[in-house]
């Protein structure tokens, strides 16, 4: 396979960037999955009255029920900088620590503290320091792409706080640097290694998923003979990973490549540039990148000759018939969302379905550069057309070209689903895989599930109308 320059190379004839705004969620809804995944947490988002109502709606959970996030709501005063933040805050602080007592208070930043300049990072370590607790700074502002890159901000955040601290934990925030890159390493030239090197990797994986999905893809790698030294983040914060030169991070979403870069550039870890583990092809890449980094072999099937990853690929994949029927020869269109696009397309694309575009928010193609090449090496497999690939899309000239291309489906964000199906378009809201477990070998028919549940539905109602008439 080609490495992550040529394929960028290759690939730049497909790739367009339009001038469109970004619609979607605020990035703080990533406190509603992080607060459950770091159970010794609590999150202090920073923000207005706006903040608080967005939150409570898109969390739906009541304040009775003792969440482990609260609000810090800013009011004319604070805005107009006539009440003492630090005070406020401070209070807030000791009144958490006393209520839930956690291993660690993440401030979520807003809109407003970066309009009005809040030194929340000068408060910070003063703060940890009076109340005994880490106090970790993101700010996951309305600024970012995507709402997903809520999560990126706060593990980027939280390693640059361990680092400060001169704890084990390291990273930063810096961009990428091509000799780190760990990019499509032959497996010849890697057993050329010392073997006393490769002992000393280590192998950290980064992003946040539920605690069931991180067991299975740790056990599938151990299957494979390689040991995971840690997640970030993890379970509590106090078993955060180390890191060091000898560390190889790989990650696991497409939308933390500032974490990848803060890894890089503050800890010298190796980033090892692989596919994202969505489908059981993206899975198999996946492991079979992470092997070759440490000079492992996939195991074989004495049986077939072919690697056990490969066997358990097809095994999958004929499994899955019942959806597959259902989606061979339908088209897709990507209106983008949440940066999950191109590893759905490449999946779809996998499973018969025709890509007609990818809308993608922000597209790092240095992060993605693994991806891409599987999305094109799938395209060629399946002998269909290579997708176009739209950053920062305008969904005004989206609609057109929808309307034009006549797709079987379109994914898109909830925003735009509504007027979409008024207007007789199959639509599918792409917050639901950002939700959804989708990672990994067993997950796939979770995937399959939300994808055909439109198709389904209209399949339903045309048998319906069909019988009546």
């Amino acid at each position: 396979m080609l490495d992550g320059a040529t394929t960028i190379l290759n690939l730049n004839s497909f790739f367009e960037c339009e001038t469109g705004n970004y619609h979607t969620f605020c990035p703080i809804s990533c406190v509603a999955w992080l607060y459950q995944k770091i159970e010794d947490s609590f999150f202090l988002v920073i923000g207005t009255k706006t903040c608080g109502y967005f939150l409570q709606n898109a969390l739906g959970v009541m304040i009775f029920a003792e969440p482990r996030y609260a609000m810090a709501e800013l009011e004319e005063s604070d805005i107009s900088a006539q009440l003492n933040d630090y005070k406020e805050l401070k209070r807030l602080c000791l009144q958490i620590k006393q209520d839930r007592n956690p291993s660690v208070i993440v401030w979520i930043g807003t809109c407003t503290t970066e309009i009005i300049k809040m030194d929340l990072e000068g408060m910070a370590p003063r703060l940890e320091t009076e109340i005994g607790i880490p106090i970790v700074v993101a700010r996951a502002n309305g600024l970012d792409y995507a709402f997903t890159q809520g999560e990126d901000t706060v593990l980027s955040a939280m390693a640059l706080a361990s680092l400060k601290k001169d704890v084990p934990f390291l990273v930063g925030n810096t961009g990428l640097t091509n000799n780190q890159l760990l990019l499509e390493k032959s497996t010849s030239s890697v057993n050329g290694t010392d073997g006393k090197e490769l002992l000393k990797k280590s192998l950290v994986l980064f992003g946040s998923v539920p605690s069931t999905v991180t067991t299975q893809l740790t056990l599938e790698l151990k299957k494979e003979g390689i040991n995971v030294s840690g997640w970030l983040p993890s379970a509590n914060y106090k078993d955060l990973p180390t890191f060091n030169k000898d560390t190889l991070v790989c990650g696991i979403n497409p939308f933390l490549s500032r974490t990848a870069t803060t890894l890089m550039r503050r800890s010298k870890c190796t980033l090892i540039c692989a596919p994202f583990p969505i489908g059981p092809d993206g899975t198999r890449v996946w492991i079979e990148k992470i092997c070759g980094a440490f000079g492992i072999n996939p195991s074989l099937n004495p049986i077939t000759g072919n690697t056990n990853l490969y066997d358990r690929e097809q095994k999958i994949f004929n499994g899955l018939e019942d959806y597959l029927k259902l989606l061979r020869g339908k088209s897709v269109f990507f209106m983008g969302d949440n940066l999950l696009e191109i590893s759905l397309a490449r999946f779809l694309t996998r499973c018969g379905m025709i890509v007609y575009e990818i809308g993608i928010p922000y597209l790092d193609k240095r992060f993605q550069a693994a991806e891409l090449a599987l999305l094109e090496q799938t395209c060629k497999e399946m002998n269909v057309p290579m997708p176009r690939i739209v950053e920062k899309p305008d969904n005004y000239y989206q609609i057109q070209r929808i309307r034009e291309l006549k797709p079987d489906l379109t994914i898109t964000g909830m925003a735009h689903a509504n007027p979409l199906e008024a207007r007789g378009i199959t639509t599918k809201w792409s917050v639901e895989f950002t939700f959804a477990q989708i990672h990994g070998f067993t997950n796939t028919r979770e995937i399959l599930e939300l994808v055909t549940r439109p198709l389904r539905r209209n399949l339903m109602s045309n048998q319906s109308v069909n019988a009546i008439s």
